[in-house]
């Protein structure tokens, strides 16, 4: 039993290092967002600092701005840069694979603030009556709530989530929206929190490129390439990867196999069904008997 104890300590303790670090990483980024700078230097500035604070990428650096949500990330030597956007910074952060995840909006347009505070507000509406026995179709309403009360909407087939070892997304959903009936959160629970809000319709599909992959399978391929990529991917285990991240040769062709072997599957960039524009808001939570710790403050 004092075995059991230690090691749920341990990796409580990993939670709280990976969110540490993610924190000052969230906040030296913030202030590298700004008109002209560079998508590619900002991303690759938040996944070398936190190598250098002692953890490591549980996904590659989102940036997604106006009518993307999320799983957007610059390719190898892009020259995108910033222009009067709305751009979400999503960045995740493991030790030893125990993740932190948070999300921060930046508006360069300095039109839309209150589509900012509306995923902000909602969040901390939502982290404010977290506790061991809530069921998350509160969290959902709460959130909606706030949403709607900018005069906005929330993305409705968004949601937060668990997370795990090695695995970014887990049980439970935790819904943006007022639904019937949710999950009953525990203590030790360990969960990520994200409204969204969009002057849009309220809902996101995919769009046509992706740059952020993982592995789905272990299955064997024929293509040389093919397999050297697959070896360059193991240390990524469960965990998204960038495409710019990897050095194998016919990289096009090898992930183009891949996925089709349904060894690695991708993930689009999501985007507002109407053109809206999207904020974002996040934070990493260990659930407890009487509210929450909040590991990525």
């Amino acid at each position: 039993m004092a075995d059991k104890i230690q090691e749920i300590e341990e990796i409580i303790t990993k939670y709280v290092q990976a969110g540490e670090i993610l924190s000052t990483v969230r906040e030296e980024a913030k202030d590298k967002i700004k008109v002209g700078a560079s998508l590619l230097n900002v991303a690759e500035f938040v996944e070398q600092k936190t190598i250098e604070l002692g953890g490591m990428p549980a996904f590659p650096c989102n940036i997604s701005r106006n009518e993307e949500a999320a799983h957007a990330t610059p390719s190898a030597g892009d020259e995108t840069i910033f222009g009067k956007d709305v751009v979400k910074l999503d960045l995740g952060v493991h030790v030893d694979g125990y993740i932190a995840d948070s999300a921060i909006s930046v508006d360069l347009t300095g039109n839309n603030q209150d589509l900012v505070k509306a995923s902000e507000e909602a969040l901390y509406a939502a982290i404010d009556i977290v506790k061991s026995g809530v069921d998350t179709a509160k969290l959902g309403a709460v959130i909606e709530d706030t949403i709607n009360g900018y005069d906005l909407k929330p993305i409705v087939n968004l949601t937060g989530h668990g997370l795990a070892q090695y695995m970014t997304h887990t049980p439970p959903s935790i819904p943006n929206r007022h639904i019937g009936q949710g999950t009953i959160l525990n203590q030790g629970d360990i969960i990520a929190i994200e409204p969204f809000a969009t002057d849009g319709v309220g809902k996101i599909a995919d769009g046509s490129w992706a740059q952020i992959y993982h592995m789905i399978s272990d299955r064997p391929v024929r293509m040389p390439a093919a397999r050297k990529l697959l070896k360059e991917l193991e240390q990524y285990k469960t965990l998204p990867f960038a495409k710019r991240w990897l050095t194998s040769d016919k990289l096009d062709l090898s992930l183009m196999q891949l996925e089709r072997s349904g060894v690695i599957t991708s993930y689009p960039v999501l985007q507002e069904v109407s053109g809206g524009l999207v904020s974002q808001a996040e934070h990493t939570i260990i659930v407890t008997d009487d509210g929450c710790e909040i590991t990525t403050q």
